[in-house]
Parts: C-alpha cells; structure tokens; sequence
C-alpha cells in the first residue's frame, strides 16, 4: 500500500517557476497585493508597502520570530535533521487559547527584509535541514515569494512546507501554486459560531474548506520519498478540543468525502488552556486538556470517516 503514495526524487516545485520566469513574476504580483492588502480573508486593505498593518499587525516586511532545525514536527517532515522552521509573528486569527500568543497576536520578533529571509532559508539549508517549513505564513505571503526569488537563484533547493491555520485567501494561494511542495493547514473548527467566540472569524469554517480544498487540488495526497520524508502533497492537522468531537468528526468527514480517503491526517492532542482561556468564564467549556476518551473517540471518527493515514505520536 505505501508504494502508491512514494514519490519519485524530484527538484522542489519552485524550481521550475524560477527556470520559466514565473517565481519573478509571482513576486511582483504579490507585493501589489501589500498596496491594498488583500493578502487573507480579513481584507484590510491597508497600504502595507508604507508601513501600515492591519489584523495581522505586520506592515512592509515580515517579522520573525525564531528560525531553527525544528526536531518536533511530523516524523516525515523532521527526519534525522530537523525541519527547517521559520516562525512568522504576527497572525489573522485571534484564537483565545493560542499557545503562542505573545508572537501571534503582539507580532514579537525581528523585522526581516526579502533579503534577511532569504539569508535565514539558506542558513536552514546548510544546517541540513530537510525541508524550509514557514510557520503562519497567510499574512505574509507576499514576503515569502519575494524571499524565495532571492533565495532560488542563490542555491535554495529544498522542499517548502506551507504551515498554516488554514485561514487562507484564494488570491494567495494561487500565487504560491507552482512553489509549495507540501501544505499543512490545521483545520480547526467546523461551526462558524465556534469559530467567531474562539477566533474572532465567523467565515472560518467557509474560508479553511476553500483553502484546504485548493490546496489539495495544487499538490494532491502527501507522497513520501524513500526515506520516508515527505516530498509533495497534502498533510492536515487538527488540533483535538475539549467538548468539539462533533465538529471533528465533520472535519473528517469532509476530508474523505470531498479531498481524499488517503488524506494523511494528524489528530493532535496537545491542546491545553493559555492565553486568555484560564479562569475565563467566557471560556470555562475549553479550561481543560482534551480526556484521552475525547481523543480516542477523534481517531475512531476518522477511521469511521474513511481516513486511514495517520500520524499518531500525541
């Protein structure tokens, strides 16, 4: 069974782009997007080209806030050297129980011009890492593509990971088809009720089913090379929340039906209360880690769905 998913040794997508001239006019087109931003779903229209910023509180260039061999993602993206994890500050959700608020929603770290970003990829690579892994990246699309046409003609040549909320604009998206070898999207809530109390973006649940489809329709199910890293395709997360078993089984539902039964799928279980959840009466549902009959019951919604790929370290 696994020899339908391998994949045959290949150069990263972008490379083709660059060869045609395509990675350059990308970058173009997506620094107009900064001018009026239309870079996510929230559509601020800001100038972000003159420093402005809107939800995401990130103006002209991206902001990083840590950059390192990442040895605790997916088996098949950290391999025996780590992946290449860029953290991007800044985000378009407001997520009450975020574990990373002080990044996410202060946009905490270190401005980085096209030219710095391409510097921290190829850093990454010559630590030997697997694959470049840009974390949050929906606000900054637009930086990344101007990093890589930088980065490419100076010897970048590995696999890009796509990591993200999966509260992602179309517009964006099609800018980075052609480039991305493997998208990750955490597809979080099914309820657009859920989603305006957790996240503040009623559209969420509309805008991830776009996003992941789209994404699925660019780089298909994940395919892993011979050593059994991944080397294009589509691999979701879902982050198991306490008292949500309903909408996760949707999740996975939606996943089977209308992607793929071969869909790779990690169910996470790390989820605990921070950020604005403890103590909170607004939040008292979420003030818990998830049982481990919650999270049982996840993995037999998926199998119960179709799914069969897992990823199943908790």
């Amino acid at each position: 069974m696994a020899g339908r998913f391998a994949a045959k040794e290949a150069e990263p997508a972008y490379l083709a782009a660059w060869h045609s001239g395509a990675l350059a006019a990308k970058a173009d087109a997506a620094l107009e997007e900064l001018r009026a931003c239309r870079a996510c779903p929230r559509d601020c229209g800001v100038d972000r080209l003159a420093g402005e910023a809107g939800v995401c509180r990130v103006g002209r260039h991206a902001v990083v806030a840590s950059a390192f061999p990442h040895r605790g993602e997916e088996d098949c993206l950290r391999g025996r050297r780590g992946s290449g994890t860029i953290f991007f500050a800044g985000c378009n959700l407001r997520c009450a129980f975020c574990q990373n608020w002080d990044i996410s929603q202060q946009a905490v770290g270190r401005a980085c011009p096209a030219e710095d970003l391409a510097a921290l990829m190829l850093a990454l690579q010559d630590h030997g890492c697997h694959n470049i892994n840009l974390v949050t990246p929906e606000h900054v699309v637009p930086q990344v593509i101007e990093a890589l046409a930088l980065a490419v003609p100076r010897g970048l040549r590995l696999p890009l990971v796509y990591n993200t909320g999966a509260y992602d604009g179309l517009a964006s998206l099609s800018l980075m088809d052609g480039l991305v070898d493997i998208y990750m999207p955490d597809f979080k809530f099914w309820e657009p009720a859920t989603a305006r109390r957790l996240a503040r973006a009623a559209d969420y649940p509309r805008r991830a089913r776009e996003a992941v489809a789209e994404m699925h329709r660019q780089v298909g199910v994940l395919r892993l090379g011979p050593d059994g890293l991944a080397r294009r395709g589509l691999l979701v997360r879902h982050l198991v929340m306490p008292g949500l078993g309903t909408e996760s089984a949707a999740i996975f539902r939606w996943l089977a039906e209308t992607l793929s039964p071969d869909t790779y799928l990690n169910v996470m279980a790390q989820y605990r209360p921070d950020h604005l959840v403890p103590g909170s009466p607004r939040y008292a549902d979420i003030d818990r880690r998830p049982l481990p009959e919650e999270v049982a019951a996840a993995y037999e919604a998926a199998r119960a769905a179709g799914l069969w790929r897992f990823d199943e370290r908790h």
